[in-house]
Parts: structure tokens; C-alpha cells; sequence
């Protein structure tokens, strides 16, 4: 969407302002719409800004890690109350009783990897809370695997243009490839994993 690139995405954080990218970085977990939301880029994006004096850096790390937090648990606990019963249905291939058990098994493997590293990947980033709590993940390890990782990206990101932009300036111009730099670099560690896991797998 047109609206969450380059320079639209300043004026449309410079809008809406703290509550604006709170309910941003909320709903991206906690109300499952990731898929339409700019995630990373928000994240640098506000950052720039702070750096510009549109926002205010105190602020703004708090909110987005309160909001990243809030939405996460909101994913999970959903994941959890209701994953029994839509994976139940038994004339259904993809809510089925037995995804459930896969999904347990693989947080049971992979959980503080999938949790932490989730953050950094669109898309997983939003349903990864939700299977958690389908998966029956203990919250309580959830909870504190999920603050390092909010913490790490929300603080990580935002950052990230704070400085970025004063060490190198003009580098808002290039706003997209930096993000898109970004989310590359932080895939490569679990398609690593996956690819080392699925060669073992067949030897």
C-alpha cells in the first residue's frame, strides 16, 4: 500500500502521531492485520523523525514496545482460548486437531528462536503469537521471550533511524531499501536453521 511507503508513511506518522503508530504496531499482532501494516518500516520511520524533533525519542521507544508487547499477548491468548475450537473442526484440512499438536511440538523445538527472531519477519511476526497459544505454549515462557524480542526490534529499529540519519545524512531518501535491507538481513538466520534442519533431516 501506497500510503506506508517513502514519503507518505512521514506524513502519515507525523498525522496520527504517538496513539497513531501505537495502534499501528498494536494491530499488527493483536488485531492480525500485519499483512497490511508497514511493521519495520514504521519502526525506522518514527525513529527519523524523532531524530528531526517530530517526536519525542522517551516517548516514542515505550510506546512502541508497550504496544508491541500488548498486541503479542492480545495474539497469543486469542491463539489460546479459541485455538481448540477452530482447529476442532474435523472436516476442515487446515483447522485440524492435528495442527494443533504440530504447532505445539514445534514451539516445543524451536520456541525461543520462532518468538524472538519472529519479530524481525513480516507476516510470521503477526501469526507467530497466535501460534503460540494455539501450539499451548507456557505463557509464562512466551511472555518473556516475547518482551526480549518486542524489545530488541521496538528499541533496535527505532533507533536505528535515530542515528542512521544524523551519521549519514540524506539516508531518508533511501528509506525503503534500508528497510528492505533490514528484513533480509533478519531472515537469513531461520532459513539457516530450517535448511541445516531439513539437510539433517535427509542424511
Amino acid at each position: 500500500m501506497d500510503i506506508f511507503t517513502g514519503e507518505k508513511l512521514i506524513e502519515l506518522i507525523k498525522l496520527v502521531g504517538y496513539f497513531g503508530v501505537f495502534g499501528m504496531v498494536f494491530s499488527e499482532t493483536g488485531l492480525l492485520i500485519g499483512v497490511f501494516l508497514p511493521g519495520d518500516s514504521l519502526l525506522f520511520t518514527a525513529g527519523l523523525l524523532a531524530s528531526q524533533g517530530f517526536l519525542n525519542i522517551y516517548i516514542l521507544l515505550p510506546v512502541l514496545f508497550v504496544a508491541a508487547v500488548i498486541g503479542d499477548n492480545v495474539g497469543y491468548w486469542f491463539g489460546h482460548k479459541m485455538g481448540d475450537k477452530i482447529f476442532s473442526r474435523q472436516d476442515s484440512k487446515i483447522f485440524h486437531k492435528d495442527n494443533v499438536l504440530k504447532a505445539q511440538k514445534f514451539y516445543d523445538k524451536y520456541g525461543p528462536m520462532t518468538i524472538i527472531l519472529s519479530r524481525y519477519i513480516p507476516i510470521v511476526r503477526t501469526f507467530a503469537p497466535l501460534i503460540a497459544g494455539v501450539g499451548k505454549m507456557e505463557y509464562k515462557r512466551f511472555f518473556w521471550l516475547d518482551m526480549i524480542g518486542c524489545l530488541i526490534w521496538s528499541v533496535g529499529l527505532t533507533l536505528a533511524g535515530f542515528y542512521l540519519v544524523k551519521i549519514f545524512p540524506g539516508l531518508d531518501k533511501y528509506l525503503t531499501l534500508v528497510v528492505l535491507g533490514i528484513v533480509v538481513l533478519s531472515v537469513i538466520p531461520p532459513i539457516y536453521h530450517y535448511l541445516k534442519e531439513k539437510f539433517q533431516v535427509k542424511s
